[in-house]
């Protein structure tokens, strides 16, 4: 079987496959059934399963790869945020969980344990089983998360409802997870380069202003007409502003200059030399509803603790997916590799 765009001897790099690719692969190989309400797709936080019930069940499964640390307390949050961004409320999660031979103790997996239970519990949500193994050729502990959800029927969420003419909404700023993770990966050179106070503050980041994005994805659904809603991870908020436009066949125009970004973020990422509109994102969310009811959305949001701000517009596929900077209008670049990568070859050749 042949893809014209796709090179059979090419060896892909570290981060998600290329959308085109991953995009052919599962129009050929992920048949639905009746049942499936929303299928696998670009730019679909997770699968839609009707039960028969009064509400449909969400299931949606994430691993955690890009770091080993605090990796039981990202496992939930992370998998609850792509249940939360369809609009409904996680309930239930299972982790398969490989650890490497020769090295895991059992404090070890006692600490993935007890940050899967005290973040499960923060959310309301219960642990109902998964796998726990010792496993060879591993360099370090690697844990799949799997979360079911419920959504009532008529709050559904589509990734791919966005219409011409909605006002996109970010919440928080960006980006929450990238910048924890590249604390608690590269600690040495970040307290070498600015010392062991932004090293603690940036590490606090999936806790403050945290990496889990339900409470407002809740509310927004709870109160508003959302159209769609998205959460930024591997590739950065520039990443997912296309699979938004992607998932509902929209263009893109985002305002660069309304899209925070964490002064300890763009310090680190000025140090390292990458793009924090490309860095994983966990944290922020992207919500799409009517002009008119962006700004009240965005005071609703304020007045529970989260800071929100419009960064752009939906506009025809024909206009394609740009930001407007101080430079000018420009092409929105989308990262097949989330920014981290960067990093981590550059550590590897030095």
């Amino acid at each position: 079987m042949h893809f014209s765009y796709h090179n059979p001897k090419r060896h892909f790099p570290v981060g998600k496959l290329p959308l085109n690719f991953l995009d052919e692969l599962l129009r050929r190989y992920a048949p639905r059934d009746d049942h499936v309400i929303v299928g696998p797709g670009i730019g679909a936080d997770a699968a839609v399963i009707e039960t028969g019930g009064p509400r449909y069940l969400i299931a949606k499964t994430d691993p955690i790869t890009f770091t080993a640390e605090h990796m039981g307390w990202y496992a939930v949050h992370i998998n609850a945020n792509d249940i939360a961004a369809m609009g409904g409320r996680p309930r239930w999660f299972l982790a398969t969980l490989l650890l490497p031979e020769n090295k895991t103790t059992s404090a070890d997996v006692e600490k993935i344990f007890a940050e899967i239970s005290t973040s499960c519990a923060s959310l309301g949500i219960t642990l109902v089983g998964g796998h726990t193994e010792i496993t060879y050729d591993l360099n370090r502990p690697l844990i799949v998360g799997q979360m079911l959800g419920e959504v009532e029927k008529d709050k559904l969420v589509r990734s791919g409802g966005s219409r011409p003419g909605d006002a996109i909404v970010l919440t928080k700023g960006i980006a929450v997870e990238g910048t924890a993770i590249i604390a608690g990966e590269w600690e040495a050179e970040v307290t070498r380069a600015f010392g062991t106070g932004m090293v603690g503050r940036c590490k606090n980041f999936i806790y403050e202003p945290g990496i889990s994005v339900v409470k407002e994805a809740l509310l927004a659904t709870e109160r508003f007409r959302v159209h769609a809603m998205h959460d930024p991870t591997e590739g950065g908020v520039a990443t997912a502003l296309h699979e938004l436009g992607r998932a509902a066949d929209v263009g893109i125009l985002a305002h660069g200059e309304a899209i925070k970004i964490f002064p300890e973020t763009q310090r680190l990422c000025d140090h390292f030399q990458i793009d924090p509109l490309g860095l994983i994102a966990s944290g922020a969310l992207l919500v799409t509803l009517e002009p008119a009811e962006a700004e009240v959305l965005i005071s609703t949001l304020a007045r529970e603790g989260i800071a929100a701000a419009r960064i752009g517009e939906v506009v025809p596929k024909s206009q394609g997916v740009k930001v407007e900077t101080s430079a000018g209008l420009k092409d929105l670049r989308l990262y097949e590799q989330d920014e981290l990568t960067k990093i981590a070859a550059a550590v590897d050749r030095s």
